[in-house]
């Protein structure tokens, strides 16, 4: 009876590994990568501060601010917040009743697109209304500063236009936040403040027994 041969190959490495295999790598590539990818997960969830200003002159305008407050922190957490300033309307096409004005520090991990539609957002829900530019409103919300970031779109302009030409803008910015630098600009807040024109408006920061009386604390 004839014996079957069998044959033993070895080192033979099959056709599908071959092409599958991938390049060894070295113990510090492999630091490398995961450091690489430790900074771009801590690059995209790294929180921003963002600088807004806030205004109403419709209704109970110290509530409306402080509702407005309050629904900001959804995005975020708010660090820091000025006084309260009654400020004169400008730029409006028709005589109106004086705002309440502040502004916030919100560190948040949004974009400022996203920012932008929770602002919005919350303008709508508070009953903002656009019927006429620059007419009287219950809450208005900007975004003045958003870190370093420059944004320039038909929608969203960061830095806000205005807002080194705005007293009711810059006073309570200054209070919370005077060596904020402008990206554009690159001068600190409180160096657009001295530089503005008189004029502009009356702004009037409140002081604790008006705040009190505005916020209905007694």
């Amino acid at each position: 009876m004839e014996t079957a041969r069998v044959c033993h190959v070895t080192n033979v490495t099959p056709r599908h590994y071959i092409e599958r295999r991938r390049p060894r790598l070295r113990r510090e590539d492999l630091r490398e990568q995961k450091g690489v990818g430790i900074a771009l997960s801590l690059a995209t969830f790294m929180k921003k501060t963002v600088y807004l200003s806030l205004g109403s002159n419709l209704g109970d305008r110290a509530a409306n601010l402080n509702a407005a407050i309050e629904h900001l922190e959804a995005s975020g957490t708010i660090v820091a917040q000025s006084s309260l300033y009654e400020t004169e309307p400008v730029e409006t096409p028709e005589k109106q009743p004086w705002f309440l004005n502040c502004a916030v520090a919100l560190e948040t991990e949004l974009m400022p697109r996203q920012l932008l539609s929770r602002v919005l957002a919350i303008e709508q829900m508070m009953g903002r209304t656009r019927i006429q530019p620059k007419g009287p409103r219950t809450i208005d919300l900007d975004i003045v500063l958003f870190g370093k970031s420059v944004v320039e779109t038909s929608a969203l302009t960061i830095p806000h236009r205005a807002m080194h030409q705005r007293r009711f803008v810059l006073e309570p910015l200054a209070e919370i936040a005077p060596d904020e630098l402008h990206p554009v600009l690159k001068k600190k807040v409180r160096e657009l403040l001295q530089a503005l024109l008189p004029g502009g408006g009356a702004v009037r920061r409140l002081d604790a027994r008006e705040a009190k009386r505005y916020r209905g604390v007694h």
